[in-house]
């Protein structure tokens, strides 16, 4: 495989197998996380090998849709060893992302192995401690230690509803939407009011959507991206090692101030608290202009969908509609069951039972980073998940 503009640093797949006797950290994901740990090891020269089954750096990020911007700083969204330029802004748009994942790869010299994904994990037979990969292609891979950075977003999930199949509309997955134009003057159901949902819901009502409604199982938490010029992810900052219901009550205070209420337009207010929602893994909405949109009718808000029957979504409440397309914004599946589900390092969600730098007790050595979705910025923990587990491993790997 030739090397390509956006990954300079990648190597040969075919030539992967001669070049481990040293025993590299593999790091499993192409994706912000798996860079930034790759970056911090080679800097206390330890040789790490980034595995990316796609043919490029970032590829879950070349997939997202058009208008996506970062909800978090530039500042605060840099990986280790490389700024932002200041150039693309405080809100950090989606192609300005991919273009700094590979000035990163480049900058950094990374050994980036496209066309690569591994199958299993496991620990080698020998007890030496070290791990063997079973990757595509027959190939089989030994390293003194592994960084599984395979993403939070990986695999699209879309729910088992009671007739589905039958659904005369057009259903996708987020996951595949990009931008409004194939949806001018047609009615959307958007289900799911995360931060996904909602940005996309609109999105569909600037771009000329004739009917955008939403479906909500739960109220969130709705939050501005800035508020007088103070980002939301700085409060998440300060806040995240505060007890919860001091910082519950903070945020109770600050939304009736900062938020409009919307329960005449079918968006109440919370009953659970900011931080506990977020403790419970539900991260508040960043508002991007679904509060407007439902404050003007061009948002709106309905229960959530029970079941399809041909061209028609029944609503929990019982309501009947029939939409053109109904664009799942349902979340992700980690995936990681068929990677490493037999090493009992999961939880009952399939997530990883320990983060960062620590190893699970029974499987030291693999490490995990990107499955956590926290307050104060996906990518500035990514970034301290990869110093800290670079020094964990420069010290106890060798």
């Amino acid at each position: 495989m030739p090397n390509s503009p956006s990954t300079a640093a990648s190597h040969d797949a075919v030539a992967l197998t001669d070049r481990t006797d040293d025993r590299p950290v593999y790091v499993i994901g192409g994706g912000p996380g798996g860079l930034a740990t790759a970056a911090a090891l080679r800097a206390r020269g330890v040789r790490a090998v980034v595995l990316e089954k796609s043919d490029r750096v970032g590829a879950s990020w070349r997939g997202h849709y058009d208008r996506l911007h970062l909800h978090t700083t530039r500042r605060w969204s840099a990986l280790p060893g490389l700024k932002m330029p200041r150039r693309f802004g405080r809100w950090v748009g989606r192609d300005d992302v991919v273009r700094y994942l590979e000035k990163y790869t480049e900058h950094h010299e990374l050994e980036v192995v496209t066309g690569v994904e591994v199958t299993r994990i496991d620990p080698t037979p020998d007890g030496s401690g070290d791990w063997r990969l079973t990757a595509t292609g027959g190939r089989v891979l030994r390293g003194r230690a592994v960084v599984v950075a395979t993403g939070f977003n990986h695999t699209p999930r879309i729910p088992e509803w009671p007739g589905r199949d039958t659904f005369t509309g057009e259903l996708l997955h987020a996951a595949r939407y990009r931008n409004p134009v194939p949806y001018a003057d047609q009615d959307v159901l958007v289900v799911g009011i995360g931060n996904t949902g909602a940005e996309i819901a609109a999105d569909l009502a600037e771009g000329g959507a004739s009917h955008v409604r939403i479906a909500v199982r739960t109220a969130p938490h709705l939050v501005r991206r800035s508020t007088a010029g103070w980002p939301a992810q700085a409060t998440g900052i300060l806040v995240r090692r505060l007890p919860v219901r001091l910082v519950d009550r903070a945020g109770a205070a600050l939304s009736k101030v900062a938020v409009p209420d919307l329960t005449a337009q079918g968006l109440p207010r919370p009953a659970t608290g900011l931080y506990s929602r977020v403790r419970q893994g539900a991260i508040p909405v960043q508002d991007v202009g679904l509060i407007d949109a439902v404050k003007n009718g061009r948002v709106i808000p309905v229960a959530t969908v029970a079941s399809f029957e041909k061209d028609t979504v029944v609503l929990a409440d019982g309501t009947r509609l029939a939409p053109d397309t109904v664009i799942a914004a349902t979340g992700y599946d980690r995936a990681l069951e068929p990677l490493l589900g037999h090493l009992d390092v999961l939880d009952g969600r399939g997530r990883p039972v320990v983060h960062g730098s620590r190893s699970p007790k029974q499987a030291p050595g693999l490490y995990f980073t990107g499955f956590t979705n926290p307050i104060s910025g996906m990518l500035r923990e990514l970034a301290l998940d990869a110093e800290k587990i670079a020094k964990k491993v420069a010290r106890t790997h060798r």
